[in-house]
């Protein structure tokens, strides 16, 4: 395996880990959580603005995030890296369900270590004040979600031309984060994009209610402990004809192992 964080084909959190002291301290109100990661998102821009943000402190950081998260009683179930690994010399399109900060925040390194690869965001991302130095530091491709057509032609030429390039690619294809998985809204964008480039797919199915959207900072929000973390690479698709087939094969693969995962 190439991933040095995850050298493995799956990974769960040892029944060990222990939460930390200060975590506990914070009598479950995710206080000591949300200061460390405002402390990690601090420093990232400043290594940002100092463009010091390379892919090996991204990657890096991401793999801190989720020790941190670790030490509060987060418990990870990876799954499917060995799919990752059997597409380590091409690029492809990761589509992904989205149901908060956390995927954005570990992602690069689950996938990173072994792919050089971007994500699609909105562009509020790279103009914000704390995330936007550090969003900017990754070149990401960035759609406004208000023009649906608008955002297909950006993704499908921005995209097309960064997976020529070798980077791939991950995208939600949700308009935006959601608990309750809708495939209504749920669109074809990341299949059209490897229909387009000649790529294959990766269907991920996620499950990180763990971290909740926040009140006031939407990615501060509170740590609900109980909540499993379920993330699982599936089986690489080639794209035939337009897609169809293998949109609603997606779309399956999240419904059934978000079927499973809430039992």
């Amino acid at each position: 395996m190439l991933n040095k964080y995850f050298p493995v084909n799956e990974y769960h959190t040892p029944n060990t880990t222990k939460r930390v002291i200060w975590d506990k301290l914070s009598l479950g109100t995710s206080l000591y959580f949300n200061l460390k990661f405002i402390h990690f998102l601090l420093k990232n821009r400043k290594q940002a603005l100092n463009n010091k943000y390379d892919t090996e402190r991204w990657e890096q950081s991401s793999f801190e995030i989720s020790k941190l998260l670790e030490d509060c009683g987060a418990k990870f179930h990876i799954e499917g890296f060995e799919h990752v690994d059997a597409v380590k010399d091409e690029p492809v399109v990761f589509v992904s369900n989205h149901m908060s900060t956390l995927e954005t925040m570990v992602f690069p390194s689950l996938i990173s270590p072994v792919k050089k690869v971007t994500f699609v965001v909105k562009d509020t991302l790279i103009t914000s004040k704390i995330f936007g130095s550090v969003m900017r530091a990754r070149n990401p491709i960035t759609v406004g979600r208000n023009d649906s057509r608008q955002d297909l032609m950006k993704v499908l030429s921005d995209g097309k031309q960064k997976l020529s390039e070798g980077t791939s690619i991950v995208i939600f294809p949700q308009s935006t984060r959601a608990i309750d998985f809708d495939p209504a809204k749920f669109n074809s964008l990341g299949v059209k994009l490897a229909q387009k480039s000649k790529v294959k797919v990766i269907p991920m199915a996620i499950k990180t209610d763990l971290w909740t959207n926040g009140k006031l900072i939407k990615d501060l929000g509170r740590i609900k402990r109980e909540e499993p973390v379920h993330i699982k690479f599936g089986e690489p698709l080639t794209i035939n004809g337009s897609g169809k087939d293998e949109h609603q094969f997606i779309i399956d693969f999240i419904k059934n192992h978000l079927k499973k995962w809430n039992k």
